[in-house]
């Protein structure tokens, strides 16, 4: 392989050539120098979390389903299948299971394969243009939510759509993509009040709602907003997230129409973690081409369930052209550590969003900004809570996002020092070498 081949600084050495021709992390934390050579992974099914991986690794660990016996390894191509071999491990439950995806899992066809429309989710008498000439603000105003029988019809169609497009996962499983092109396509894959969980080596795409709902009272101007994230983590424990890829892929929100002069949103999160979900690593994941990607804590009043929970940890992932939340953040103590953030050149609106009783570390990241982009809007003061930011470059550079943050946004001062150190971290990488690191190794595919 040659040596420019990724353009390698020489602050990458070591194991990273085995990363390079594996496409695999394991290699960069695991092999001593003198046992490259003859390093052979652990079949991708097989596969636990490393000790020490981020908070995943706390307590007990991450092993998903690896001691599944072949009675509980199923392998999928429809999603129809997926949805039958969790319910089939949910029933065996506590027995660890590992399912295998081969191919695209269109979540929009139905258990014989045949493609599925949004007309077909759509409860009788709704209407989508009914739908905005009632609520239309210059008849319907800005003051109430909106209500009534298209409202009514609108939410009886979205729960047709959510019994088709969400699929729950057991605890002790691992969802493993086979090969380099395993695809959920459409679908929203939900770890709920679940423990002990691995996702790896897939590509999530455009999680799409149907029947976003018009909210006047959201805003200056209302929003239209939508569910689905493509991977939700709601009340679960050790879980892990590990190279797949998140985008909307086909159907991206730049194509979406304006109504009632507002973007008609069709997206949620790519990945959000939330009401008490906690010890959860997310690693060498691409997130990609999204609005609001990344939300760990999903409301300020949520203190009694969250306080002392949400504990994530996000290394070596991509976040390129994202508007915002990557990740957005409350109450979590949240490590950060080894990510490149593409900024987009249109749109961009922050990276790190600092919300109430956060406590996040944001360590030698690196960051990729456009010419009249500030470095200060990486950070975004949502409450008030301090952060920890060290060792960060843009463009290449050192910067000390905080100072650059305070005075140039004094509106939005933000106090330094989250309080904790981290301690559950495997390599840490020079951050000049993270962009060269993350493009290689990063994502769906890129895993043995």
């Amino acid at each position: 392989m040659h040596r420019d081949r990724y353009r390698f600084s020489n602050h990458v050495t070591g194991a990273v050539a085995v990363a390079v021709v594996c496409g695999t992390a394991l290699a960069l934390t695991a092999v001593p120098a003198s046992a490259q050579g003859s390093f052979v992974p652990p079949s991708l099914e097989r596969a636990v979390l490393a000790a020490n991986d981020g908070w995943a690794s706390a307590n007990g660990g991450t092993t998903g389903g690896s001691a599944a016996d072949r009675s509980h390894v199923h392998t999928v191509t429809t999603w129809a299948e997926l949805r039958t071999a969790l319910a089939a491990a949910a029933a065996t439950s506590p027995a660890p299971s590992i399912i295998r995806v081969k191919g695209t899992l269109d979540a929009l066809s139905d258990g014989a394969g045949n493609e599925l429309a949004c007309t077909d989710y759509a409860a009788e008498g709704y209407s989508f243009d009914k739908y905005l000439a009632d609520y239309d603000p210059a008849v319907w105003g800005y003051e109430n939510e909106v209500s009534g029988e298209q409202e009514d019809l609108r939410a009886a169609s979205a729960k047709r759509q959510a019994a088709q497009i969400t699929a729950f996962v057991p605890s002790n499983t691992t969802i493993v993509g086979v090969g380099r092109s395993a695809r959920i396509l459409g679908g929203s894959l939900q770890v709920k009040n679940v423990d002990n969980v691995i996702v790896r080596n897939l590509t999530f795409e455009d999680a799409f709602d149907c029947f976003p709902q018009w909210d006047p009272t959201d805003g200056v101007g209302g929003a239209w907003n939508s569910e689905y994230d493509n991977m939700v983590v709601y009340g679960s424990t050790h879980v892990w997230v590990d190279h797949n890829t998140f985008t909307d892929g086909r159907r991206p929100d730049s194509e979406q129409p304006l109504h009632f002069g507002q973007l008609y949103q069709q997206h949620d999160g790519e990945l959000d973690i939330v009401r008490g979900a906690d010890l959860v690593t997310a690693s060498w994941n691409v997130f990609a081409d999204h609005d609001k990607t990344l939300m760990i804590g999903n409301s300020d009043s949520a203190g009694a369930s969250d306080r002392g929970k949400l504990n994530v940890t996000l290394h070596h992932n991509q976040f390129k052209n994202i508007i915002e939340r990557a990740p957005r953040v409350r109450f979590g103590k949240v490590d950060t550590y080894n990510n490149h953030y593409v900024v987009p050149k249109a749109g961009f609106a922050y990276s790190l969003g600092i919300g109430i009783e956060s406590q996040l570390v944001a360590e030698k990241n690196a960051f990729t900004v456009p010419t009249g982009v500030s470095a200060a809007a990486i950070l975004k003061k949502w409450k008030d809570a301090p952060v920890t930011t060290a060792g960060n470059y843009v463009n290449g550079k050192y910067v000390d996002l905080l100072a650059v943050h305070n005075a140039e946004i004094p509106e939005e001062t933000l106090r330094p020092d989250a309080g904790w150190t981290p301690a559950l971290r495997t390599k840490v990488n020079d951050p000049r070498s993270v962009p060269y690191l993350v493009t290689a190794l990063a994502g769906a595919g890129k895993v043995c």
